[in-house]
């Protein structure tokens, strides 16, 4: 994360998140006062959304609170079930590495398959964000990958993010000091996880 010296404008100001291999993204450490918030002139619904244009995703941002997103591991659990087995669990040969190929039928292939990839399967898991009064839109879909227990077999690999996507947002940003210090909105972009995998 970036940060800000004393002397180029708000002290210790972690200003943005930027890309990187952890996520989801740790909160942001704030300066406290209150001085270098925005204030109700400068939350114009209107005029932000204006200047965030094409960026505004409401699938991923909220202006106000927004309900609950799919947050539970019970959910994760049942999706399991429903999802679509990836191809490569369609070609899987059962039996052993070196040996002949166990001859099963069509049903009951099926329902090893799909208990095969309820155990592997890694969702990600949405849950909503306050990113504070100094990001607009406040409120942000984060992913995090399901990680309440392995998801091999043997045990010891967990679902872990592969990919991430970033949004667009508004970021208020000063300058300057006390009275002399100049205040905007200037656009950040916050990565999120998109896929998570089960790995090392």
């Amino acid at each position: 994360l970036g940060l800000l010296r004393p002397g180029g404008g708000q002290p210790f100001l972690r200003l943005r998140p930027s890309p990187s291999d952890n996520l989801p993204v740790k909160d942001i450490v704030e300066h406290p006062d209150p001085e270098y918030d925005p204030k109700e002139q400068d939350l114009d619904e209107r005029t932000l959304r204006k200047k965030l244009g094409s960026h505004f995703d409401p699938g991923f941002m909220a202006v106000a609170v927004p309900g609950p997103a799919n947050a539970s591991g019970a959910e994760a659990a049942a999706g399991r079930g429903r999802a679509a087995l990836p191809a490569e669990l369609r070609r899987l040969e059962l039996g052993p590495p070196q040996g002949p190929r166990l001859k099963v039928g069509k049903k009951a292939r099926r329902k090893v398959l799909q208990w095969l990839w309820a155990y592997t399967y890694c969702p990600v898991l949405y849950t909503w964000k306050d990113l504070g009064v100094r990001f607009w839109p406040r409120y942000i879909k984060e992913g995090n990958c399901f990680a309440e227990k392995s998801c091999s077999l043997p045990e010891g690999m967990f679902c872990k993010p592969v990919k991430s996507v970033t949004k667009t947002f508004l970021r208020w940003h000063c300058q300057g000091w006390s009275s002399q210090k100049y205040c905007t909105w200037i656009p950040v972009q916050y990565p999120l996880i998109s896929e998570c995998k089960c790995s090392c």
